[in-house]
């Protein structure tokens, strides 16, 4: 069936009442049924809605001769001329009310338009609910009709009166097409497709809906509708939202798979439901995109743009909500916080709420340390996706650093089921980034800066938590900082690969070493990155360097890692051993000494060798092939019962493996002193040997590994 309607099957003229009656015809027979058999109905619609939906149950029970009482608290005629003193909305209301209940002799149904009165903004009651709820159960002879504010929550003692509820938020899609009259039509061409307007007033009810497409403005038939789109975008906009103006590929460097992936499960798939015109095809794309989403990866790398970036290319809303922020000490604040955040998303569809920090409140249930308002708010949040409707162009996007703390109710198909992982920026990413912010910011750089500040942010962040890399915000503050120094000292000229060090170090504490601490340290390095160069599969080196401004004053070794940290051989992992005592013999060799800075290697080899051993069955027959270790349900490891003559053996074959490495290294850098004297003074002098430096200079030394052109994941051992 085709969803295009004919100019001629739209109405001529359509008043508001006309409107409610198309939009809302079965549940407002519904209704009226519901309260000729005596049962009381709560209606949840807009303030604006509310007068016409009672206008047309009035109308429908007048027929069935059942009397409707109106308490709005507006005094009538014969109360303004009784009343010597003013007594207010609320006053006057809970007068009436009382006469309804005592002085009723007849069934009739009380109407009540504003129950939002009598509640707090947390649901609580007021002191004037107090007064008004026994009077609400006093007289069975009386039916009430409520009507409920999206906006304001009501008390259980309230809704519990109410056995039958309906809720009226927005138009159903099936209707629209008895709501738009011919002149309106015209104003989006000559085929007039209601599923696409549709995705611009799933919000608003009949009655707004009516105002807002009679103010249209534009030429009839237009080749574009897109103008009257827009004004229809920009009047459903509510509150402090906007659509935001955020180009997936202009705004967001790099990235490349992220974006193919969001392009292929989200943006295609909503583009070319748009230019469906059959509703069977319709209905079945919409069962094909997910409402919920899960943006995950560290801090920084643009979670929250790149769902930004979605909105813009869709036209849709942004909504960023802070988790930490949505909690409240109050009781029942917290869900009415969420409640709130989704009326207001559906009234302004199409829009994305993005819940930044998701796992500040949505951890797994059974894991909280708070006040326990975290599983409250998961249940509504729960609530509230299970209430969406597929034609309905209303996302939920979470963004978190630790996907794997999320409630697994959260993350299971129908919610949270489209899971997008972005990473640190790689090299290329970096480079697109970079070249962002260098035109945004007018920093003149050519392609050797960018190069160089692509390579020198492949690391860690000096001064960061353990582990944090450069993100696309730190490559902002670094810009930003370059650009500060150009404008201080009133630069137009190009920005140099030395701009790009300055703004990285010029604010980090350096480690000031003495002559004899510089030459043990280098010796140490140099140790490291022969034994890597002459060691049989040792990763490549990237980088070597002596008390780096950009580490804080640290000195390291860079390798690359060829296995992309997936698949590790035994002759890789004896190769990692050979090169972590590297520095320890080098520092033997040349000083017959040891500083405390082999510690760690030494550690780090232990830990290698171990592994080998007790969890990998690469002992050796002694051994065997069993394993020492076994997972526990929390995902921690502990050893399994073994006999103390296993251990021993095992331990006895863990110090074997260790002497098998330092002797290799040992062996290595005797045959190869010179080598590493020459390394050790570049190094003192250069303070910084790059791979190809470093390949250049062994370039004649038979055995040496050659770095790779190309930049897998990187190894890092830092000393100093």
């Amino acid at each position: 069936m085709s969803v295009l309607i004919k100019e001629s099957d739209l109405p001529q003229e359509l008043t508001a009442e006309a409107a409610v009656e198309a939009a809302y015809a079965a549940e407002l027979a519904e209704t009226a049924s519901k309260l000729q058999r005596g049962l009381p109905t709560l209606i949840e619609c807009d303030k604006d809605l509310a007068p016409f939906l009672y206008l047309n149950v009035r109308n429908r029970l007048k027929a069935a001769n059942l009397r409707c009482l109106y308490l709005d608290g507006r005094p009538r005629q014969e109360e303004q001329q009784q009343a010597a003193i003013p007594v207010g909305m609320i006053g006057t209301m809970i007068a009436q009310l009382r006469e309804a209940v005592r002085g009723a002799v007849e069934r009739r149904v009380v109407v009540l338009p504003h129950l939002d009165l009598l509640t707090t903004s947390q649901g609580g009651l007021t002191s004037e609910a107090r007064e008004v709820i026994p009077l609400l159960y006093e007289n069975p002879e009386l039916v009430w009709l409520g009507f409920k504010d999206p906006s304001f929550p009501l008390p259980a003692v309230i809704e519990n009166l109410f056995p039958h509820r309906i809720s009226l938020l927005g138009i159903a899609r099936n209707r629209l097409r008895h709501l738009v009259t011919r002149k309106e039509s015209r104003k989006f061409g000559r085929e007039f497709n209601p599923w696409s307007l549709y995705k611009y007033v799933s919000g608003v009810n009949a009655v707004r809906l009516r105002r807002l497409l009679s103010t249209l403005e534009g030429e009839d038939y237009p080749a574009d509708p897109q103008r009257a789109y827009r004004q229809l975008r920009q009047a459903t906009l509510g509150g402090s939202l906007e659509v935001p103006s955020v180009s997936l590929d202009r705004d967001i460097g790099g990235y490349t798979k992220v974006k193919e992936r969001l392009r292929s499960d989200i943006l295609d798939v909503l583009a070319r439901k748009e230019h469906l015109t059959s509703e069977e095809q319709i209905r079945a794309m919409e069962e094909l995109i997910p409402k919920g989403m899960i943006f995950w990866g560290p801090p920084g790398t643009g979670k929250t743009l790149f769902a930004k970036a979605v909105a813009t290319e869709i036209g849709a809303a942004v909504t960023v909500v802070s988790g930490p922020e949505l909690k409240s000490k109050w009781v029942g604040e917290s869900e009415e916080n969420l409640r709130q955040i989704f009326h207001k998303a559906r009234q302004s569809a199409p829009s994305i709420i993005v819940f930044d920090e998701l796992d500040s409140f949505a951890s797994a249930r059974g894991t909280y340390t708070g006040s326990g308002v975290e599983h409250s708010m998961v249940n509504q949040l729960l609530t509230e996706m299970d209430g969406f409707h597929r034609e309905e162009m209303v996302f939920v996007v979470g963004t978190t650093n630790f996907v794997s703390i999320l409630d697994p109710a959260l993350l299971r198909p129908g919610r949270f089921e489209f899971h997008l992982h972005i990473p640190y920026p790689d090299a290329e990413a970096r480079r697109e980034i970079i070249k962002i912010y260098d035109k945004k910011m007018g920093l003149k750089m050519p392609p050797e800066t960018v190069d160089h500040a692509v390579d020198r942010t492949d690391h860690i962040v000096p001064g960061a938590a353990a582990g944090t890399l450069f993100s696309g915000d730190h490559l902002n503050a670094l810009c930003r900082a370059i650009a500060r120094k150009r404008l201080r000292e009133g630069r137009t000229d190009e920005t140099r690969p030395e701009d790009v060090e300055k703004a990285l170090s010029e604010w980090v504490d350096r480690k000031k070493l003495t002559a004899y601490e510089e030459k043990v340290i280098a010796t140490h390095e140099a140790g490291h990155a022969v034994c890597a160069l002459l060691c049989p599969h040792a990763e490549a080196i990237k980088r070597i360097a002596l008390n780096d401004d950009l580490m804080g004053g640290a000195s390291y070794v860079r390798h690359q890692d060829p296995t992309n940290g997936e698949v590790w051989t035994r002759k890789q992992m004896m190769a990692r051993i050979c090169v972590a005592f590297g520095g320890r013999e080098a520092e033997q060799l040349f000083f017959d000494d040891l500083s405390w800075g082999c510690g760690q290697d030494l550690n780090q080899a232990t830990q290698i060798a171990r592994h080998m051993v007790e969890l990998y069955g690469m002992g050796g027959d002694d051994v065997g092939t069993a394993s020492f270790v076994a997972m526990d349900p929390e995902g921690k490891w502990t050893r399994r019962n073994v006999s103390p003559a296993a251990l021993e053996t095992a331990d006895r074959r863990i110090r074997e493996i260790l002497e098998e490495g330092r002797k290799q290294a040992a062996t290595i850098l005797r045959e190869n002193r010179a080598l590493v004297e020459s390394l050790r003074d570049m190094l003192i002098e250069k303070r910084v040997i790059e791979a190809k430096t470093l390949q250049s200079m062994t370039s004649g030394v038979a055995g040496t590994q050659a770095a790779t052109n190309d930049e897998p994941p990187i190894r890092e051992s830092v000393h100093g």
